[in-house]
């Protein structure tokens, strides 16, 4: 038995006398899964057949983005939600997000058929791309009818969460441009300007007065697809971790990441009128997509330094994302 398969069997162990019935059975392999930036993901076959997935955060004290603290606080409640609402997605199984002192956060889920939308997605028929998208479009408008407590992260670490959303938000952005100082990461402007432009743009989100579920990842490798070539379904959304209570239109930020934005994609468009979502998008709207755009570049952007990517990876990031960053901040006005 290798290091990792004791340190796998003791989180299963944990979760099978917290009384969580699934765990309980004898492993019969374990596989580290990759793609993942953060998080280490395994895979637990039981001799039963069942199959879990295990998400085990790195150890606190390595080098982080200040909303990274807990995000498996946000995942397992995002997956909860999702069951409530018929939506795909794993099932938790156990949970034990909080860090502490001596603790060692873990969530055990299920898991699901399919294959990341991304590794599929040359080559795929434009009738059946289109198709998916209002699938996916439906899911999404479930998932928002989900409302939160308050406006902001829901990890403890996080704090109380916020009365308005302009506040959240602005906290939101707040952490992650501290992060770019005390990292030093490159940004196409300096970080006062950042701040600057997103407080005077953030005028338009007083018009978001209801904390609604926000996944904040949606980009194809998190939408799984399964079935054959031609017929396949939306099998789950996945990873959810970085989900907040905040303004819907904060999903059309990742949904849009390698793909039509989701504003100007009808099949998207109109699979989430179908599902309830509201899609009269005027100009105060559009100005809020670009705002959330901006949060999103800037997380990928800062994210490089305390991940270690190497120069490759860096010079792509700079180059796919810095001009996008500097679009969004222009359509936010």
């Amino acid at each position: 038995m290798t290091v990792m398969d004791e340190q796998v069997g003791g989180f299963l162990a944990r979760a099978a006398a917290a009384g969580a019935r699934q765990a309980a059975g004898t492993v019969r392999r374990i596989t580290t899964l990759t793609g993942g930036t953060y998080n280490g993901l395994y895979t637990v076959e039981l001799d039963g057949g069942e199959r879990l997935v295990l998400k085990v955060p790195p150890p606190a004290d390595r080098p982080r983005l200040a909303y990274e603290a807990e995000l498996l606080c946000g995942e397992a409640l995002f997956y909860r939600a999702a069951a409530d609402v018929g939506v795909p997605a794993p099932r938790v199984v156990h949970a034990e997000p909080d860090e502490g002192p001596g603790r060692e956060p873990y969530l055990l889920m299920t898991h699901l058929p399919g294959v990341p939308w991304w590794d599929v997605a040359e080559g795929m028929a434009d009738a059946e791309h289109h198709r998916l998208r209002t699938e996916l479009g439906t899911l999404v408008a479930r998932l928002h009818a989900v409302t939160g407590p308050a406006f902001g992260y829901p990890a403890p670490s996080a704090g109380p969460g916020h009365a308005t959303w302009a506040a959240a938000f602005g906290a939101m952005t707040g952490a992650v441009l501290d992060d770019a100082e005390r990292y030093g990461s490159w940004l196409p402007l300096p970080v006062p300007e950042m701040r600057a432009r997103l407080a005077a743009a953030s005028t338009v989100l007083d018009e978001v007065t209801v904390p609604a579920l926000v996944h904040f990842d949606l980009w194809p490798g998190n939408v799984l697809l399964d079935g054959p070539a031609g017929e396949r379904a939306v099998s789950g959304l996945i990873d959810g971790e970085r989900m907040f209570w905040g303004d819907p239109l904060a999903d059309f930020a990742s949904l849009s990441l390698f793909l039509t934005d989701a504003e100007s994609d009808p099949a998207f468009l109109a699979g989430y009128r179908a599902g309830g979502g509201t899609t009269d998008l005027d100009a105060a709207a559009l100005r809020r997509i670009a705002l959330y755009r901006c949060y999103l570049y800037l997380i990928m952007l800062i994210e490089v330094v305390p991940r270690g990517y190497d120069a490759e990876r860096l010079a792509w990031v700079r180059e796919y994302v810095g001009p996008r960053l500097e679009a969004a901040l222009a359509a936010a006005g």
